[in-house]
């Protein structure tokens, strides 16, 4: 009998593969991963360091107890090479492996900046367990951070390492934190708190280089300053992991189409996570990934074709890390919408709503966080 194949064993792999055999002991399972396998939750990642974790304090088990866990076969450290779909099969590092069906969970990978000077290369992206590691082992005795970034990563590490006792410093192009997901008020609020807490900011500035200068490092901005720090951490943002399925011919938009039973444009081949665009929605986040490895562990036991599962996403808001300033957003469902403030700083109510009068997002700072689940009940589903 040929396994189930997953291509990754984060949040998206191990989910999958745990709802599959909730319903299906029986077939072989098999999952590769270019790192060590260690099961850990990633949002931990930006919060660790205010609380004294050290990297192997978030691992919650080794690859060999996930094995046995999921009575898998886990190849570590190996890389996907191509995909074969006339037959069923992948190269990985030359052995090939033939699926009964296969699943693309290969997240997604940080956007690199294109930065001028020689100390581009010390600049560390953490998007996985494997990264963290390498960025607190090299913060050293590093006492000043540059962060390049102001979205949802890059304030959830400033508010983490400002409260491990560290000065942090954040450069972006855009006039307030959290661009892409709040208006400017809520922003705003949120840069009123992290700056209280000792950021210093420097946005609507983009960099434009990082320099080795003395013992530190120098960040040019295109307004011709600068941030001397001690490290530098890229959060810039996102792109889905589509290479390896634009290489075997599958469909790719934002990230690598699904519907919503999570089938890519092979009948054989399932993607999800933040690799994936489901149904026209690239919504790398937590919630939403949870809701797919849910539906898709069913349906490779046994529920494909017309009883496949098929997503949907309930009102799910997203907590942003920043304790200085609590934030929760759910972005509007729809486009179209405007935003309707309400509440004083930095404890704002913003609803964002369409030209018909529902609303269709929300953003909630401050004291006004308590008011989620208020929000939450009026709120649309991300999918019905």
């Amino acid at each position: 009998m040929d396994p189930i194949i997953i291509v990754g064993t984060g949040l998206a792999g191990y989910g999958t593969a745990r709802e599959f055999r909730k319903h299906d002991k029986e077939r072989p399972l098999v999952l590769i991963t270019r790192d060590d396998g260690a099961n850990y939750y990633k949002p931990d990642l930006s919060e660790a360091h205010a609380k004294n974790a050290t990297p192997d304090d978030l691992v919650k088990k080794d690859v060999d107890a996930m094995a046995e866990e999921l009575d898998a076969t886990i190849h570590t450290h190996r890389q996907v090479e191509s995909i074969d779909r006339g037959n069923r099969q992948i190269v990985l590092n030359g052995d090939t492996l033939t699926y009964h069906k296969l699943v693309l969970a290969f997240g997604a990978d940080p956007i690199v900046l294109k930065l001028a000077g020689d100390a581009t290369q010390a600049i560390h992206k953490v998007n996985n367990l494997f990264d963290y590691r390498s960025f607190r082992s090299n913060l050293g005795d590093a006492k000043h951070v540059a962060i390049l970034g102001a979205g949802l990563i890059g304030c959830e590490f400033a508010n983490d390492l400002v409260e491990a006792g560290y000065e942090v410093s954040i450069a972006d192009p855009a006039d307030w934190p959290l661009s892409q997901l709040l208006p400017k008020a809520c922003g705003e609020a949120v840069e009123r708190g992290l700056a209280k807490a000792g950021v210093h900011w420097h946005l609507g500035h983009a960099a434009t280089g990082v320099h080795h200068s003395n013992k530190q490092l120098q960040i040019l901005l295109d307004n011709d300053e600068s941030i001397h720090a001690d490290a530098v951490l890229s959060a810039v943002g996102l792109r889905a992991g589509i290479d390896l399925a634009e290489k075997a011919g599958l469909k790719i938009d934002k990230g690598i189409v699904v519907d919503r039973t999570l089938v890519t444009s092979d009948p054989n081949i399932y993607a999800l996570g933040d690799c994936a665009e489901v149904d026209g929605q690239w919504r790398p986040y937590v919630g939403p990934l949870m809701q797919c490895a849910r539906t898709l562990g069913k349906t490779l036991a046994g529920g494909d074709g017309e009883t496949a599962g098929r997503v949907k996403y309930p009102t799910l808001p997203i907590i942003v890390k920043t304790h200085v300033c609590p934030v929760v957003v759910m972005p509007p469902v729809e486009s179209g919408g405007q935003w309707e403030i309400d509440g004083d700083m930095p404890d704002f109510e913003a609803r964002c709503m369409s030209e018909d009068g529902r609303l269709i997002g929300f953003a909630l700072t401050g004291e006004a966080t308590n008011k989620r689940r208020d929000y939450i009940k009026e709120a649309p589903p991300l999918m019905a």
